[in-house]
Protein backbone atom coordinates (compact mmCIF):
# COMPACT_ATOMS: atom_id res chain seq x y z
CA UNK A 1 0.00 0.00 0.00
CA UNK A 2 1.37 3.43 -0.49
CA UNK A 3 2.49 5.93 1.85
CA UNK A 4 0.35 8.61 3.25
CA UNK A 5 2.58 11.89 4.01
CA UNK A 6 0.86 14.16 6.09
CA UNK A 7 4.01 16.61 6.49
CA UNK A 8 3.68 19.74 4.91
CA UNK A 9 7.39 20.18 4.58
CA UNK A 10 8.19 16.63 3.12
CA UNK A 11 5.32 16.93 0.34
CA UNK A 12 6.90 20.49 -0.47
CA UNK A 13 10.18 19.43 -1.77
CA UNK A 14 10.55 17.52 -4.68
CA UNK A 15 13.57 15.71 -4.20
CA UNK A 16 11.93 14.12 -1.18
CA UNK A 17 9.11 13.58 -2.79
CA UNK A 18 10.63 11.88 -5.96
CA UNK A 19 12.90 9.79 -3.47
CA UNK A 20 9.49 8.40 -1.72
CA UNK A 21 7.93 7.83 -4.91
CA UNK A 22 10.44 5.64 -6.40
CA UNK A 23 10.50 3.23 -3.78
CA UNK A 24 6.93 3.98 -2.36
CA UNK A 25 4.62 4.57 -5.83
CA UNK A 26 1.33 6.14 -5.36
CA UNK A 27 2.16 7.46 -2.33
CA UNK A 28 -0.18 10.44 -1.16
CA UNK A 29 1.24 13.65 -0.63
CA UNK A 30 -0.41 17.17 2.01
CA UNK A 31 -0.25 19.52 -0.81
CA UNK A 32 -3.15 21.65 0.59
CA UNK A 33 -0.66 23.47 2.79
CA UNK A 34 -2.33 23.21 6.47
CA UNK A 35 -1.23 20.97 9.15
CA UNK A 36 -4.11 18.08 9.39
CA UNK A 37 -5.74 17.83 12.71
CA UNK A 38 -9.42 15.56 13.49
CA UNK A 39 -11.27 14.22 10.54
CA UNK A 40 -9.38 15.64 7.97
CA UNK A 41 -6.23 13.98 9.17
CA UNK A 42 -8.48 10.69 9.54
CA UNK A 43 -9.55 11.32 6.17
CA UNK A 44 -5.83 11.55 4.41
CA UNK A 45 -4.40 8.87 6.31
CA UNK A 46 -7.81 6.02 5.43
CA UNK A 47 -6.74 3.57 3.23
CA UNK A 48 -2.89 3.12 3.99
CA UNK A 49 -0.59 1.40 6.70
CA UNK A 50 2.37 3.22 6.59
CA UNK A 51 2.50 7.38 6.87
CA UNK A 52 5.11 10.09 7.66
CA UNK A 53 4.20 12.68 9.26
CA UNK A 54 5.25 16.05 10.90
CA UNK A 55 3.31 18.54 13.61
CA UNK A 56 0.33 16.41 12.52
CA UNK A 57 -1.26 15.12 16.54
CA UNK A 58 -1.87 11.31 16.62
CA UNK A 59 -3.66 10.73 19.27
CA UNK A 60 -6.11 7.89 20.72
CA UNK A 61 -9.12 8.84 18.41
CA UNK A 62 -6.83 8.66 15.52
CA UNK A 63 -5.45 5.93 15.82
CA UNK A 64 -8.87 4.12 17.04
CA UNK A 65 -10.33 5.55 13.62
CA UNK A 66 -8.03 4.49 11.19
CA UNK A 67 -6.76 0.68 12.57
CA UNK A 68 -5.32 0.14 9.24
CA UNK A 69 -2.16 2.45 9.90
CA UNK A 70 0.38 0.33 11.10
CA UNK A 71 3.42 2.21 11.07
CA UNK A 72 3.83 5.82 11.68
CA UNK A 73 7.73 7.43 10.65
CA UNK A 74 8.48 11.04 12.25
CA UNK A 75 9.66 13.71 10.03
CA UNK A 76 11.58 15.48 12.53
CA UNK A 77 12.61 14.93 16.05
CA UNK A 78 9.97 15.89 18.52
CA UNK A 79 7.52 13.09 19.38
CA UNK A 80 5.00 15.69 21.50
CA UNK A 81 2.37 15.39 18.90
CA UNK A 82 2.47 11.68 19.37
CA UNK A 83 0.38 9.68 22.19
CA UNK A 84 2.89 7.10 22.37
CA UNK A 85 1.28 5.46 25.13
CA UNK A 86 -1.99 5.22 22.40
CA UNK A 87 0.36 3.64 19.61
CA UNK A 88 1.58 0.93 21.75
CA UNK A 89 -2.39 0.13 22.63
CA UNK A 90 -3.12 -0.10 18.88
CA UNK A 91 -0.21 -1.84 17.77
CA UNK A 92 1.38 1.26 16.21
CA UNK A 93 5.16 1.22 15.40
CA UNK A 94 6.63 4.58 15.82
CA UNK A 95 9.83 5.37 14.05
CA UNK A 96 11.94 8.63 14.35
CA UNK A 97 15.43 9.36 14.40
CA UNK A 98 16.94 11.86 17.26
CA UNK A 99 19.12 14.37 16.32
CA UNK A 100 19.05 14.76 12.49
CA UNK A 101 18.35 18.17 12.49
CA UNK A 102 20.60 19.50 15.42
CA UNK A 103 22.94 21.61 13.46
CA UNK A 104 20.64 23.77 11.86
CA UNK A 105 18.91 24.31 15.35
CA UNK A 106 21.83 24.59 16.97
CA UNK A 107 23.20 27.33 14.46
CA UNK A 108 20.07 29.37 14.78
CA UNK A 109 20.32 29.34 18.46
CA UNK A 110 24.14 30.70 17.94
CA UNK A 111 22.18 33.31 16.11
CA UNK A 112 19.89 34.76 18.45
CA UNK A 113 22.61 34.84 21.15
CA UNK A 114 24.78 36.70 18.77
CA UNK A 115 21.54 39.49 17.68
CA UNK A 116 20.47 39.65 20.85
CA UNK A 117 23.90 40.40 22.53
CA UNK A 118 24.59 42.83 19.78
CA UNK A 119 21.00 44.24 20.00
CA UNK A 120 20.90 43.73 15.90
CA UNK A 121 17.04 43.80 15.55
CA UNK A 122 16.28 46.49 16.75
CA UNK A 123 19.29 49.01 15.69
CA UNK A 124 18.60 47.56 12.11
CA UNK A 125 14.90 49.12 12.52
CA UNK A 126 16.00 51.75 14.02
CA UNK A 127 18.32 52.78 11.41
CA UNK A 128 15.59 52.09 8.32
CA UNK A 129 13.78 54.81 10.27
CA UNK A 130 16.85 57.57 10.31
CA UNK A 131 18.54 56.62 13.68
CA UNK A 132 22.04 55.69 13.83
CA UNK A 133 22.60 54.41 17.98
CA UNK A 134 25.80 52.93 19.20
CA UNK A 135 24.70 51.16 22.42
CA UNK A 136 27.67 48.81 22.56
CA UNK A 137 26.69 45.39 23.62
CA UNK A 138 28.53 42.15 24.25
CA UNK A 139 30.40 39.23 23.03
CA UNK A 140 29.43 35.63 22.85
CA UNK A 141 33.33 34.81 23.85
CA UNK A 142 32.87 36.79 27.19
CA UNK A 143 29.60 35.49 28.19
CA UNK A 144 28.50 32.23 29.97
CA UNK A 145 25.86 30.42 28.67
CA UNK A 146 23.48 27.65 30.53
CA UNK A 147 22.30 25.00 28.16
CA UNK A 148 19.30 23.25 29.59
CA UNK A 149 19.09 19.66 28.42
CA UNK A 150 22.37 18.71 26.75
CA UNK A 151 21.27 16.03 24.13
CA UNK A 152 22.03 16.23 20.34
CA UNK A 153 20.91 19.64 20.07
CA UNK A 154 22.28 20.78 23.43
CA UNK A 155 25.75 19.26 22.99
CA UNK A 156 25.91 20.52 19.67
CA UNK A 157 24.84 24.20 20.50
CA UNK A 158 27.63 23.59 24.05
CA UNK A 159 30.25 22.62 21.27
CA UNK A 160 29.63 25.93 19.06
CA UNK A 161 29.80 28.32 21.94
CA UNK A 162 33.03 26.79 23.18
CA UNK A 163 34.45 27.19 19.97
CA UNK A 164 33.73 30.99 20.22
CA UNK A 165 35.34 30.75 23.47
CA UNK A 166 32.39 30.70 25.63
CA UNK A 167 32.46 29.66 28.79
CA UNK A 168 29.35 26.90 28.88
CA UNK A 169 27.13 25.38 31.72
CA UNK A 170 24.78 22.43 31.37
CA UNK A 171 21.94 20.93 32.80
CA UNK A 172 20.41 17.31 32.26
CA UNK A 173 18.61 14.62 34.18
CA UNK A 174 20.76 12.11 32.39
CA UNK A 175 24.46 12.01 32.91
CA UNK A 176 26.80 13.01 30.06
CA UNK A 177 29.98 12.95 31.90
CA UNK A 178 32.23 11.80 29.17
CA UNK A 179 31.06 14.59 26.55
CA UNK A 180 31.27 17.57 29.48
CA UNK A 181 34.54 16.41 30.15
CA UNK A 182 35.58 16.40 26.34
CA UNK A 183 33.40 19.75 25.59
CA UNK A 184 34.90 21.52 28.68
CA UNK A 185 31.12 21.72 30.08
CA UNK A 186 30.82 22.15 33.81
CA UNK A 187 27.50 20.30 34.14
CA UNK A 188 25.42 22.14 37.55
CA UNK A 189 21.65 22.26 38.87
CA UNK A 190 19.04 24.17 36.69
CA UNK A 191 18.62 27.00 39.78
CA UNK A 192 22.63 27.71 39.73
CA UNK A 193 22.55 26.99 35.70
CA UNK A 194 19.71 30.08 35.88
CA UNK A 195 21.66 32.14 38.52
CA UNK A 196 24.79 31.93 36.63
CA UNK A 197 24.15 32.28 33.41
CA UNK A 198 24.27 35.81 31.13
CA UNK A 199 22.69 33.79 28.31
CA UNK A 200 20.27 30.75 29.06
CA UNK A 201 19.05 28.36 25.98
CA UNK A 202 16.63 25.73 26.50
CA UNK A 203 17.23 22.09 24.17
CA UNK A 204 15.17 19.40 26.07
CA UNK A 205 12.19 17.87 24.93
CA UNK A 206 8.36 18.98 25.50
CA UNK A 207 6.96 16.68 28.54
CA UNK A 208 5.01 16.18 31.55
CA UNK A 209 8.31 17.05 33.09
CA UNK A 210 9.43 20.06 31.07
CA UNK A 211 5.83 21.39 30.31
CA UNK A 212 6.29 25.44 32.21
CA UNK A 213 10.08 24.07 33.46
CA UNK A 214 10.71 28.07 32.56
CA UNK A 215 8.17 29.94 34.71
CA UNK A 216 8.06 32.75 36.45
CA UNK A 217 10.24 31.43 39.50
CA UNK A 218 12.98 30.11 37.04
CA UNK A 219 12.92 33.42 35.19
CA UNK A 220 13.68 35.24 38.36
CA UNK A 221 16.59 33.11 39.54
CA UNK A 222 18.11 35.06 36.32
CA UNK A 223 20.42 37.92 36.31
CA UNK A 224 18.40 41.25 35.17
CA UNK A 225 21.22 41.61 31.81
CA UNK A 226 20.55 37.94 30.90
CA UNK A 227 19.06 36.17 27.70
CA UNK A 228 16.89 33.67 27.34
CA UNK A 229 16.56 31.74 24.26
CA UNK A 230 14.02 28.63 22.89
CA UNK A 231 14.32 27.06 19.99
CA UNK A 232 12.91 23.48 21.91
CA UNK A 233 9.38 23.47 22.15
CA UNK A 234 6.54 26.17 22.78
CA UNK A 235 5.25 25.26 26.50
CA UNK A 236 8.40 24.84 27.89
CA UNK A 237 8.56 28.86 28.56
CA UNK A 238 5.91 30.46 30.93
CA UNK A 239 4.88 33.13 27.41
CA UNK A 240 3.32 35.37 30.11
CA UNK A 241 5.68 35.41 32.43
CA UNK A 242 8.40 35.96 30.10
CA UNK A 243 6.32 38.80 28.68
CA UNK A 244 6.18 40.06 32.39
CA UNK A 245 10.09 39.86 33.20
CA UNK A 246 10.96 41.69 29.89
CA UNK A 247 8.10 44.81 29.59
CA UNK A 248 9.67 45.78 33.81
CA UNK A 249 13.07 44.75 32.73
CA UNK A 250 14.14 42.21 35.11
CA UNK A 251 15.43 40.00 31.56
CA UNK A 252 17.08 41.84 29.11
CA UNK A 253 16.05 39.96 26.29
CA UNK A 254 14.70 37.09 24.94
CA UNK A 255 14.23 34.79 20.91
CA UNK A 256 11.84 32.47 20.89
CA UNK A 257 11.35 30.09 17.87
CA UNK A 258 8.57 28.05 19.46
CA UNK A 259 5.27 29.13 20.97
CA UNK A 260 2.65 27.48 22.90
CA UNK A 261 0.09 28.16 20.29
CA UNK A 262 1.40 28.19 16.42
CA UNK A 263 1.13 31.09 15.29
CA UNK A 264 1.52 33.01 18.49
CA UNK A 265 -1.28 35.27 19.39
CA UNK A 266 0.22 37.44 22.16
CA UNK A 267 0.78 39.75 19.94
CA UNK A 268 2.27 42.79 22.35
CA UNK A 269 5.40 39.80 23.55
CA UNK A 270 5.89 39.58 19.78
CA UNK A 271 6.61 43.69 19.04
CA UNK A 272 8.86 44.09 22.22
CA UNK A 273 12.10 45.76 21.31
CA UNK A 274 13.98 43.02 23.47
CA UNK A 275 11.95 40.09 21.92
CA UNK A 276 12.92 38.36 18.79
CA UNK A 277 10.24 35.59 17.47
CA UNK A 278 10.51 33.66 14.67
CA UNK A 279 8.23 30.90 12.96
CA UNK A 280 9.22 27.68 13.79
CA UNK A 281 11.85 27.90 11.24
CA UNK A 282 14.83 25.82 13.58
CA UNK A 283 15.07 22.49 11.62
CA UNK A 284 13.95 24.34 8.08
CA UNK A 285 16.68 24.50 6.33
CA UNK A 286 17.25 22.79 3.29
CA UNK A 287 20.04 20.54 4.39
CA UNK A 288 17.62 19.35 7.24
CA UNK A 289 14.61 18.86 5.66
CA UNK A 290 16.52 16.73 3.51
CA UNK A 291 18.06 14.81 6.21
CA UNK A 292 14.90 14.62 7.89
CA UNK A 293 12.98 13.34 5.41
CA UNK A 294 15.35 11.13 4.20
CA UNK A 295 15.32 9.44 7.71
CA UNK A 296 11.86 9.41 7.37
CA UNK A 297 11.69 7.39 4.34
CA UNK A 298 14.00 5.17 6.00
CA UNK A 299 11.66 5.00 8.96
CA UNK A 300 9.23 3.44 6.74
CA UNK A 301 11.12 -0.03 6.20
CA UNK A 302 10.30 -3.19 8.17
CA UNK A 303 12.56 -3.88 10.96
Amino acid sequence: MPVAVASRSFSRNPVLRQELLARYPGSRFNDGGDVLSGDALVQFLRGHDKAITGLDVLDEALFRAVPEVRLVSKYGVGLDMIDLEAAKRHGVSVRWTPGVNRQAVAELAICFMIALCRSVVPLAHELAAGGWRHPGGRQLSSSTVGVVGCGHVGQQVARLCRAFGATVLAHDVRAYDDFYRAASVTPVTLDALLQESDIVTIHVPLDASTRGLIDARAIALMKPDALLINTARGGIVDEPALKAALVERRLAGAACDVFAVEPPVDHELLLLPNFIGTPHIGGGTREAVLAMGRAAIEGLSNP
